[in-house]
């Protein structure tokens, strides 16, 4: 495939000018280099992982002056930098489960600074092609009988609520969870499918486990907070204000009235701010 140019709308450029644009070459999911991939299960008793990764890249530019939105994934460097976050996740959800990541061409961190739906929404159709070809690929060399995990984090959780719209019903039989980390599920996004149902307890199966971390309410970004109908309380799991210590000095409780957690006790002094949105 030949990687294209885009020419840009006003809606990307504030003075009005069409900018050329890039768009990186589309992953071909037949090349196992497109796959972070472990195969734990020597049981047969586990489940399949489809995990899609969060927000890695930057807004970048090409050698002769195009600015690109998206993650190149044909470069081995933005690849090591999605695997920090996939091989964590594989560390515990890949434990005597088969585990499957695709790299894909995620908007950039400055997509969502931008906190405008309507560039965020248009700019992530080329990575939701991405992974809506990912799991098709996926899906044909799976045991079709076998127990689905869904999950993703951030941009990846907007990529499982679509993914979610469109699972056939012979996949959404064996759904066990769908994990919609760091990101929101919308009352729209609800009533388009039948596949989304909200999780109220931990032995709940087939439904959708959904929360986002805040240190305060007046935090809530809604481009990825709001608005949101369904949040539980992963240590507790609760979906009413009952809080729950972490790590003895970290108490976590939903906010049922925005539907996000609030954390407190936690610095986060780790994570550096992005952007101011982050």
């Amino acid at each position: 495939m030949q990687s294209a140019v885009l020419f840009a709308s006003c809606d990307d450029d504030t003075k009005g000018i069409a900018v050329a644009q890039y768009i990186p070459e589309a992953p071909d999911y037949s090349d196992p280099t497109m796959w972070f991939t472990q195969e734990n299960d020597k049981s047969g008793s586990g489940a399949d992982v489809f995990y899609i990764v969060s927000t890695w890249t930057t807004d970048w530019t090409t050698a002769d002056g195009r600015i690109c939105h998206y993650a190149d994934v044909h470069n081995a460097e933005r690849r090591a930098d999605m695997d920090k976050e996939i091989s964590r996740i594989a560390g515990y959800m890949g434990v005597d489960n088969n585990f499957y990541s695709p790299y894909y061409r995620h908007i950039s961190i400055e997509s969502w600074a931008a906190l405008n739906e309507d560039t965020i929404s248009n700019r992530f159709r080329i990575a939701m092609a991405d992974v809506r070809a990912a799991f098709s690929a996926f899906l044909s060399r799976r045991d079709p009988s076998r127990p689905l995990v869904l999950a993703g984090f951030s941009q990846g959780g907007k990529a499982v609520v679509e993914l979610l719209k469109e699972l056939p019903d012979d996949v959404a039989e064996h759904l066990v969870a769908a994990y919609v980390l760091g990101y929101k599920v919308t009352p729209d996004d609800t009533s388009a499918t039948k596949n989304i149902r909200a999780a109220k307890r931990a032995d709940d199966t087939g439904v959708t486990i959904c929360y986002n971390s805040v240190a305060d309410v007046r935090y809530i970004k809604p481009v990825i907070s709001e608005p949101c109908v369904m949040c539980i309380n992963p240590v507790n799991w609760r979906t009413d204000d009952t809080p729950a210590t972490l790590a003895d000095t970290i108490t976590v409780a939903v906010s049922p009235e925005h539907n996000v957690l609030v954390v407190t006790g936690y610095s986060g002094a780790e994570y550096q701010p992005i952007l101011g949105f982050l």
